[in-house]
C-alpha cells in the first residue's frame, strides 16, 4: 500500500574549491561544482547532490535543467518509500542524466531513512560489521611531487593509495611513489591514458612494484584493446569508464576482474545496487568509486560498502572545505557500526 506525501523539492549550485589542483590524464581540476538537492516532507529534509562530469555529458547547467522534470516524477509517485517507482518514473521522463537522477535518488533515500529513523545500510539490510578501507588518491604530477603527496598521505594514516597515471614519466612515477610509500597498498588508474600495448608493458613495471590492480588502462571505446590488456597484463584489470550501467557488465565480464561502481555514473543508490549484483552474477569483484564531490554524495555510497571488495571514496577529502558532514572515515576506514544518524548521515556544517 502506497502512502502519498506532500513533498517540497529544491536545489542549489555550490562551488567547491579543491585543497590543491587535481590532475588526471584528461586534465586538471581546481574547483568543482555540485548541485545540492533537498526534499522536504514538512518535518524532515533529505539531502543529496549531483557531481556532474562533462565526460558523461553532464554539467551543473544540464543537471539544473532536468531537475524540475525529475521533481515532477517524484510528485507523480508521491510515496518516497516507493523508490523503484520513482526511479522508473524519472527514467520515463528524462533519458540519461545519471548525476541529476542520483541527486534526487540520494535525497529520497536520505528522507526515507530519516522518516523511519534508520541509517541507509539498514534500509538495504546490510551488515555494518564489515568495515572497508578507502584509498586516498594521489593526482598526476611530476614524480617528486607525487612521491611527496604519497608520503604525506601515509603519514596521515592512509594505508591504501590510488595513483593516477597516464603521462610520459609513468615508470619513474611508480618507482618514486613506491619508494615513498613502501608499505602502502597501491592501485593505479590510467583513466584511458594508454594504448593496449603500452598498458601491457606498463603492467610489468606495476607488478614489479606490487601494485594491486590497474584501472581503466585503455579507452572505454576500445573493447578489443581492453581484452588484449586483460589477457596479457601482469595484474588484475578494473573497469570504470567501460562500465557505466548494469547492462554494460556482460560486455566487460570476459575482459576485466573488477567493476567500478559510481553513483554519479549509474543514477543513485538503487541503480548502484543493481550494478553491484550484475557484477557479482558475472563473478567480478566490485569497487565503489566517486567523483570529486561533497559528503552529500559520498555518505550514501559509504552505506553500500558491505557489498563490495574495494572502496575509492575520498572525493570529499580532496576539497578545501566541505559544507556537509558525512560518514566518519578515520584514516580511510569506513566503519558503519559507528553511524549514529538516520538516512545517509549527512548534516550541514
Amino acid at each position: 500500500m502506497t502512502q502519498s506525501v506532500d513533498l517540497e523539492a529544491s536545489f542549489e549550485r555550490v562551488s567547491l574549491p579543491l585543497d590543491q589542483p587535481f590532475t588526471i590524464s584528461r586534465g586538471t581540476t581546481e574547483t568543482t561544482e555540485n548541485v545540492v538537492v533537498r526534499i522536504d516532507d514538512g518535518e524532515r529534509t533529505g539531502i543529496g547532490a549531483a557531481a556532474p562530469d562533462p565526460y558523461y555529458g553532464e554539467t551543473p547547467a544540464t543537471v539544473e535543467s532536468v531537475l524540475p522534470d525529475l521533481f515532477d516524477a517524484l510528485e507523480t509517485v508521491g510515496d518516497p518509500l516507493n523508490r523503484t517507482a520513482i526511479t522508473r518514473e524519472m527514467d520515463d521522463r528524462v533519458r540519461g542524466n545519471a548525476a541529476a537522477k542520483a541527486a534526487v535518488s540520494i535525497a529520497v533515500h536520505d528522507l526515507v531513512g530519516k522518516r523511519l529513523d534508520l541509517p541507509l545500510y539498514r534500509l538495504f539490510g546490510l551488515d555494518p560489521s564489515r568495515s572497508i578501507t578507502s584509498s586516498f588518491t594521489v593526482g598526476l604530477d611530476d614524480p617528486q611531487t607525487m612521491a611527496d603527496n604519497a608520503r604525506d598521505a601515509v603519514d596521515e594514516g592512509y594505508t591504501v593509495l590510488k595513483m593516477k597515471l597516464g603521462s610520459d614519466r609513468d615508470p619513474e612515477i611508480v618507482e618514486a611513489v613506491r619508494t615513498a610509500a613502501p608499505e602502502a597498498r597501491i592501485r593505479v588508474d590510467a583513466n584511458e591514458g594508454w594504448t593496449p600495448r603500452e598498458a601491457v608493458e606498463m603492467s610489468k613495471t606495476l607488478a614489479k612494484h606490487d601494485v594491486e590492480f590497474l584501472e581503466q588502462p585503455v579507452a572505454a571505446t576500445d573493447s578489443e584493446g581492453l581484452r588484449f590488456v586483460y589477457e596479457h597484463a601482469r595484474l588484475p584489470i578494473a573497469v570504470d569508464e567501460s562500465c557505466v550501467v548494469p547492462s554494460d557488465v556482460p560486455n566487460v565480464a570476459d575482459r576485466s576482474d573488477v567493476v567500478v561502481v559510481k553513483l554519479m555514473k549509474c543514477g543513485g543508490p538503487l541503480q548502484a545496487l543493481r550494478l553491484i549484483h550484475a557484477a557479482r552474477a558475472h563473478d567480478l569483484e566490485v569497487m565503489l568509486g566517486c567523483m570529486v564531490e561533497t559528503n552529500a554524495v559520498i555518505a550514501s555510497a559509504c552505506h553500500l560498502t558491505p557489498l563490495v571488495d574495494y572502496a575509492d571514496l575520498d572525493g570529499s577529502l580532496l576539497l578545501a572545505e566541505d559544507p556537509y558532514d558525512g560518514i566518519r572515515m578515520s584514516e580511510g576506514t569506513i566503519d558503519l557500526s559507528t553511524v549514529d544518524r538516520p538516512g545517509t548521515g549527512v548534516e550541514p556544517i
